[in-house]
């Protein structure tokens, strides 16, 4: 039983503990859960705020309902004040001591949440706003300047207000706002003050801090100071110089008016830029206003009021003279310095001739008056004074005076101090510089006093005595001056001299000898110089004399005329009246004619450039006369007609002249000959000579003789009758010179070599009779004439042509014509009727004998003609032999003429046509020439006639569409029956004929050649050149 109560009470027990467990549990839920809620901390406006800014902290319990509670704060773990609220919130003003981490807790009854998680708050200082002044201070009034508000923020997008002195500044005309920068234009004075800049924005923060006041320095704008004063006098120097009240060590430049115009320096070049401006005060500047700036980058100052600068004129100073100028030996001389100038206590200079002058026993000066005693010459000269004080103005300018001194009397005596028995003389006293002086002169004659006729008193009144000469009155004379109570030195003596002689003066003639018509004689009366001056009078032997008077010395006589010449003589005369001399002995003057020169030229008036030619003088005289000789040319080919360039007597004279490069050079020739070696086109001129007597008396000039100088000679030639013979006929060939036929011997040429026997034709022909067939070739010749030679070039080449007269070979062109266009075909064969096999196509071109290119056989083809196909074309044997030549003209123009390639028979029609290159066919009109000349002008292109020996010549034709070249027809008269005729003939009448003469020929042929190949010899013609 106790066991089931022990049992039943211990599971009792057993319950009560596990409920009151449970109700512990419980309770431990319920207080667990309430301790694990956690505020949260929101900021506003954000966890980062500016000073100043308002922030709100609030206390967010969520979950919890309407339960009272109250919230406690700490910041960085420390209590914040209030230490507990009702409300969530904690507002409060930022400071920057507010920066920390934030933390809440909610509080009721006796339990609390959590404390929140912390909440950073930062709390940062306002964009701070700085302000910078440009230009630096202090700036100056009329400057521009720019205030710039920096604000020290990445952020963007602000406002500006500027304040000034604390008050807010409103935009207007001169003070405008540019984003960041106030600019205040041309500052002045009310300007300066505290600037300070405050920066707006929408966003936060919302302004920057107003920053600290800048103080704006506005200085006044310069002054111009001047030294010595404003007032100045004409030569002081001026300094103006620009006052700036500079603060620092601000640069300037400075800019300097004069009238409002700026000023330069010296040379004009740039303006005066430095604070000090000097220069040299005139008269002429006075009035001038000067102003001055500061400069200094991109910025000025206001100009300085300006400053007027007052020149004055130094005090003038003039210097009189007592007695007036000039003054005379001897006298005392007062020269008295007068200032004009109100200015007193001056002390006086004096300088003569630029030469301070120093007091002396002579020299003494009594405050403004300079004495000179006992004048002498030496004190004449330029005499200057001037006034030095010890204030300004500290001197005057200096005045100036001639002081003429004038030296004792002079005596001068008319008309010579030598003068002859019967002559009138005048002495005159002749006192320097006296002008209108009223003088009395006195006389001595060797120191006594000349008195008048009546010896009642001396010569007192005029300057001038004069009396009949006689030797009684030889002696010295003497003058002086007189007026009031002073006189002048007596001059110094003049001894006059009476001869008892009459005189006769001397004639002479220049020149001596003979006169040549054309010239002048100049005859001379001589007189002894030591007589003084005299008068001419001149006389020729005719039947009254005197008509023949003329007063002059010396007299010209041109002598125009052989009547010219005869006695003359002369006497002398002076004086009024008149004292003449004796008449001089007689003079014969002989005239002759004047020759005249003649200039002869070797070897002809007609040169080429590189010969030498020799002009020589001639005169014909039958006197001994030794003759200079002086050339003259008018050139006619004058392109270096003003070069200074001249030869020396010798070079142009010997062989020189080649370098002469002036016309007249040859005028300095004195030789007979002028030779001139090596000619050029300037030597071209009118030559002309004349003679020249040592007594300067000249020949009549020559008449002029033409020297033509050309380019270097050319020979040419020419053969006649044609340059195309047949075996046995005679021709010529004839060497010219163009422009030239005097004095040419000729050389001959064949294929290049010279002929040995060519000196046989020196007369310029070269006749071949009978012609024969090694004459056949290519002929050149050369003429050559003077001493050294002068060569030609040599000729052009002439092909001539000796066909044997028992050819049958025949030279076919296709197309048959002698002109061919460029371009085009030619095809040539030689055709044999007994064997073509043995005949090649030759030609000469270009000074070359060569095969055609393309040869096959006896057939040549040239499948694209160019000009330098152009030549002559024939065959030739194995063994030599040429035959059937043919002239062959190939053009690149448009037109040729189509001419037969054969001698025309003397009757026979010849048709020409004028081809063009586009269609190879007939052009419609066409003029034909004939040497040069026009003979037809045909519609139809082409042109025939009946030809004579008269119609042989160059032709050619002329279009529209250009000119042909020149083809020669050669025209054979009819009696010319060629051998080829002949056989012709034969072939058509009978075979078995020809066959017959054929074989009499060869046996003929073959008997001759073995007797006298030679017989065929070179004849020569002769012609005078």
């Amino acid at each position: 039983m106790c066991q089931c109560v022990v049992y039943i009470v211990l599971n009792e027990w057993k319950s009560f503990i596990s409920v009151f467990l449970l109700l512990l549990v419980l309770m431990s839920l319920v207080h667990s859960g309430l301790s694990q809620v956690k505020p949260v901390v929101t900021v506003t406006p954000d966890q980062r705020v500016f000073r100043g800014e308002r922030v709100t902290l609030t206390c967010d319990i969520q979950g919890e309902g309407d339960i009272q509670w109250r919230y406690s704060w700490t910041r960085d773990g420390d209590t914040v004040y209030p230490y507990t609220t009702a409300k969530a919130e904690f507002s409060f003003t930022a400071g920057v001591s507010s920066s920390g981490e934030y933390r809440c807790r909610g509080e009721r009854s006796d339990t609390h949440t959590d404390v929140s998680d912390a909440v950073t708050l930062t709390v940062s200082a306002l964009p701070a706003s700085t302000v910078t002044v440009t230009p630096d201070n202090p700036v100056f009034t009329g400057e521009t300047v720019d205030l710039k508000c920096v604000i020290n923020s990445d952020h963007s997008d602000w406002r500006y207000e500027w304040y000034k002195d604390s008050v807010k500044l409103q935009t207007s005309g001169r003070y405008t706002v540019n984003t960041d920068t106030l600019s205040i234009v041309k500052v002045i004075t009310s300007d300066q003050g505290w600037y300070r800049c405050k920066g707006h924005i929408d966003g936060r923060p919302k302004s920057s801090t107003s920053g600290s006041f800048v103080h704006l320095s506005v200085k006044g704008k310069p002054a111009v100071k001047v030294k010595p004063d404003q007032r100045v006098f004409s030569g002081e120097r001026v300094t103006l110089t620009c006052d700036i009240q500079r603060e620092g060590d601000i640069q300037w430049r400075y800019s300097w008016t004069r009238d409002g115009h700026t000023l330069y320096n010296t040379d004009n070049q740039y303006p005066y830029t430095t604070a000090e401006f000097s220069f040299t005060a005139d008269v002429s500047r006075s009035g001038d206003e000067y102003r001055c700036r500061g400069e200094r980058s991109d910025t000025h100052t206001d100009f300085s009021d300006a400053v007027t600068l007052t020149v004055s004129a130094l005090p003038t100073s003039t210097v009189t003279v007592t007695p007036a100028s000039p003054v005379f030996t001897g006298e005392t001389v007062d020269l008295k310095c007068v200032i004009n100038s109100d200015h007193s206590n001056w002390r006086y200079e004096w300088i003569k001739d630029s030469v301070k002058l120093q007091t002396s026993e002579r020299y003494t000066v009594n405050t403004d008056t300079l004495s000179i005693r006992g004048v002498t010459e030496s004190d004449q000269g330029q005499y200057w004074c001037k006034g030095q004080r010890d204030i300004r103005p500290n001197s005057s300018t200096s005045g100036s005076v001639s002081l003429s001194v004038k030296g004792k009397p002079v005596v001068t005596v008319k008309p010579d101090q030598r003068v002859f028995r019967g002559e009138r003389v005048t002495l005159t006293c002749v006192i320097q510089g006296g002008g209108d002086i009223q003088w009395r002169h006195s006389w001595t004659r060797d120191g006594h006093t000349l008195y008048n006729t009546g010896y009642q008193y001396p010569y007192t009144i005029t300057a001038e005595i004069s009396f009949t000469a006689d030797v009684s009155l030889s002696g010295e004379y003497r003058c002086r001056g007189e007026r009031s109570d002073t006189h002048t030195d007596f001059s110094d003596a003049v001894t006059l001299t009476v001869s008892d002689l009459q005189p006769k003066p001397e004639l002479t003639s220049d020149p001596a000898g003979a006169a040549l018509t054309g010239h002048t004689v100049t005859l001379s009366c001589h007189m002894d110089p030591s007589t003084g001056h005299w008068d001419s009078y001149w006389y020729k032997h005719t039947l009254n004399p005197e008509t023949e008077k003329k007063k002059t010395n010396p007299y010209s006589l041109k002598i125009d005329s052989v009547s010219d010449g005869g006695q003359y003589w002369c006497r002398a005369g002076r004086g009024k009246p008149v004292y003449y001399t004796q008449y001089s002995d007689a003079l014969w003057v002989n005239v002759t004619e004047s020759p005249k020169a003649v200039v002869t030229v070797r070897p002809d008036e007609r040169m080429f450039r590189g010969e030498t030619v020799s002009l020589r003088c001639d005169i014909k005289w039958a006197g001994d006369t030794e003759w200079t000789y002086r050339w003259e040319i008018n050139g006619t080919n004058n392109w270096d007609r003003n070069s200074a360039n001249r030869c020396t007597d010798q070079d142009c004279c010997t062989g020189g002249a080649n370098k002469q490069k002036h016309g007249n050079a040859v005028s300095l020739c004195s030789t007979q000959e002028l030779n001139i070696s090596n000619v050029k086109y300037f030597h071209s001129g009118n030559y002309r000579c004349r003679g020249e007597r040592s007594d300067s008396q000249k020949s009549n000039i020559s008449d002029a003789v033409t020297l033509t100088v050309s380019a270097e000679a050319q020979a040419s030639v020419r053969v006649s009758p044609q340059p195309w013979l047949t075996e046995g006929e005679s021709g010529t060939l004839i060497c010219e010179v163009s422009g030239s036929s005097t004095g040419w011997t000729f050389s001959w040429f064949r294929d290049h070599d010279h002929l040995s026997d060519s000196s046989r034709g020196a007369g310029g022909s070269y006749t071949l009779s009978p012609a024969a067939l090694q004459h056949t070739g290519v002929y050149t010749c050369r003429a050559e004439r003077g001493r050294p030679a002068y060569y030609t070039h040599n000729s052009s080449a002439h092909t001539l042509w000796i066909t044997g007269v028992s050819s049958s070979v025949s030279l076919v062109l296709k197309p048959s014509r002698s002109q061919h266009f460029s371009s085009d075909s030619l095809s040539l064969s030689c055709e044999d009727p007994s064997n073509s096999a043995g005949w090649t196509v030759r030609r000469y071109t270009d000074k070359h004998t060569h095969t055609c290119a393309k040869q096959t056989g006896s057939s040549c083809v040239i499948d694209s003609l160019s000009t330098s196909d152009t030549g002559v074309y024939w065959c030739e044997s194995e063994s030599g032999e040429k035959r059937r030549p043919r002239n062959i003209t190939v053009h690149d123009g448009e037109v040729i003429l189509e001419s037969s390639v054969d001698p025309v028979i003397e009757g026979e029609t010849l048709t020409l046509h004028c081809l063009h290159r586009s269609t190879n066919s007939t052009i419609l009109s066409a003029d034909f020439y004939k040497d040069g000349s026009l003979i037809q002008n045909q519609t139809t292109g082409e042109m025939s006639i009946t030809v004579s020996k008269s119609h042989e010549g160059f032709y050619y034709c002329k279009t529209e569409r250009g000119q042909s070249l020149h083809s020669w027809i050669s025209v054979r008269v009819s009696g010319q029956i060629s051998v080829f005729h002949i056989l012709s003939f034969l072939v058509a009448a009978s075979p078995y004929l020809l066959a017959t003469v054929v074989l009499l020929y060869k046996c003929y042929r073959a008997r001759v050649s073995s007797e006298d190949q030679s017989q065929y010899a070179v004849t020569e013609e002769e012609t005078s050149i």
